[in-house]
């Protein structure tokens, strides 16, 4: 990723203590890594992060029997996708800030409204709902998910490439504010790679050396982010051979990696997930396959008992059809073993098990599967129910992934040209995001309201006159995401004509 801007290399000293900080962040990170290991074994077994030794596509979740939190997982990224970011979907808008005045707020919302359309075209044109997916799947399972959003090569489909970095490369340090401030990562790039990124001559002699003599080395890396004042600093540190050597050093305005977490917990910088809370379900569930399949091939096969006659050979024998099993005459030849019990409990809590695994990983909160067909009223209930116990998630996921992503992306887009030069602050220009899990509590509050307006009209006309008809209109058109465009404006008060005498 080439930096906006680069400056001189800076003194290995600075290399090395940057090398010692991720170090300590590591450690405080490697408490982690076992309980993220048994995650991604149970729930999405394919992922080959926290092993590195394997290639990938090799086969993996050998141990696993039971497949209710892989598919649970698998339904609750894509439903994140969906709510959160759906694709060929406007789930962004900009609207003028608080602080312009009317008349500028006006001839400002048609270039807004462009901006914004401007936005989703180059989202749509990206890799964005790929790699998106995959950050979900990161977030699900272990609880922390990362984006990489990038201003793709001149001549692309898009201004924007997006990244999806797997929680096995993210070291993360968390600010007084409770943000992820620094974030490092670990990679491992050859010759070729590393060309591809930074200048050739910022490129160590010894690594141009090993690199031409073996193009399929690879050589450590750590790249780190760290906000300093309103900017981040981004820089590029080889970790092995001559190192610690700065190979990068940058600035960006906008933090180019968002980092984002399911839960979090106080005192904590990585997050939890819905596949740690039900880990213990996840693994019982496995267990109790396990033996239902063991108990089966028992019962397939049997267990059997044989007199030691000098005839029958146990060892020779082969339980397959038109088999003859010779015996001495009057022993009692092959007998089958009664088995002690049957293993029907499994039967009594395996479905218990899977039932609270899909309640966990939120596979049944909008409708069970195999239940009958909804009704509109208990579509919203539900949906209400939904918002109302995962607001805490959703909210964090709002301002720790979408807000920041816009900003990026607009950032990108202002350097291309694209779009104007403007703030996206909060203050000048508002970011309004509209997927259909942000417009879930806009839609009650706009049926609270024309229910009241039905209320007043029952009560005559003159109940109904002390309603600002217009006000309420531009309230709904607001809660349903109507293009500001498409509202006139209000009409601007004149001024107090002076009175004579």
């Amino acid at each position: 990723m080439a930096p906006p801007d680069k400056s001189p290399a800076l003194p290995d000293l600075l290399a090395a203590s940057l090398l010692d900080r991720h170090a300590r962040a590591a450690a405080r990170r490697a408490v982690w890594e076992p309980l993220w290991r048994e995650c991604y074994e149970h729930a999405l077994p394919q992922h080959a992060g926290f092993d590195p030794g394997a290639a990938d596509g090799a086969r993996r979740g050998d141990r696993l029997y039971d497949a209710t939190a892989a598919d649970a997982v698998d339904q609750l990224a894509a439903s994140l996708l969906a709510q959160l970011t759906p694709p060929w979907s406007r789930w962004m808008g900009l609207t003028p800030g608080p602080v312009l005045a009317d008349d500028l707020a006006t001839r400002l919302a048609p270039l807004l409204l462009e901006a914004s359309e401007t936005f989703h075209v180059q989202i749509e044109r990206s890799n964005f709902a790929v790699e998106a997916h995959q950050a979900f799947l990161d977030v699900v399972t272990g609880g922390t998910g990362c984006l990489l959003v990038e201003e793709a090569v001149p001549g692309a489909p898009s201004a924007l490439r997006f990244t999806a970095v797997p929680l096995s490369d993210l070291v993360l340090e968390e600010g007084e504010e409770g943000r992820l401030d620094h974030l490092y990562r670990r990679q491992r790039l050859s010759l070729a790679e590393l060309a591809a990124r930074v200048p050739v001559d910022r490129i160590p002699d010894g690594v141009k050396r090993d690199g031409a003599a073996d193009p399929t080395r690879r050589f450590a890396l750590v790249e780190s982010v760290m906000a300093e004042g309103t900017a981040w600093r981004w820089r590029l540190v080889l970790a092995e051979g001559d190192g610690p050597v700065t190979l990068a050093d940058g600035h960006f305005a906008d933090m180019p990696f968002i980092a984002f977490r399911w839960l979090k917990a106080p005192g904590e910088t990585y997050g939890r997930s819905p596949v740690m809370k039900a880990l213990p379900d996840i693994k019982t569930a496995n267990k109790v396959v396990e033996l239902v399949l063991k108990n089966a091939s028992i019962a397939v096969t049997g267990i059997w008992q044989a007199d030691d006659d000098g005839v029958l050979n146990p060892g020779a024998i082969r339980l397959v059809p038109g088999t003859i099993i010779p015996k001495a005459v009057g022993s009692a030849g092959l007998t089958p073993l009664a088995s002690p019990g049957r293993f029907d409990v499994s039967q009594l809590v395996l479905d218990d098990l899977r039932a609270r695994i899909r309640h966990a990983l939120l596979a049944d909160r909008l409708a069970p599967v195999d239940g009958p067909r909804m009704t509109a009223t208990e579509v919203l209930a539900r949906g209400a129910e939904m918002a109302r116990i995962l607001g805490a998630t959703f909210g964090r996921l709002q301002s720790e992934l979408l807000v920041p992503l816009v900003r990026r992306s607009l950032s990108i887009l202002r350097r291309r040209g694209l779009v104007p030069d403007f703030a996206a602050d909060g203050r000048q220009v508002m970011i309004r995001i509209l997927s259909p899990l942000a417009r879930a509590q806009a839609q009650r509050d706009a049926e609270a309201t024309l229910r009241w307006l039905e209320s007043v009209s029952a009560l005559g006309a003159d109940a109904l006159s002390v309603v600002d008809l217009p006000a309420c209109a531009r309230f709904l058109a607001d809660a349903a995401g109507v293009p500001p465009v498409l509202i006139r404006p209000l009409p601007t008060a004149r001024p107090m004509e002076a009175v004579d005498g």
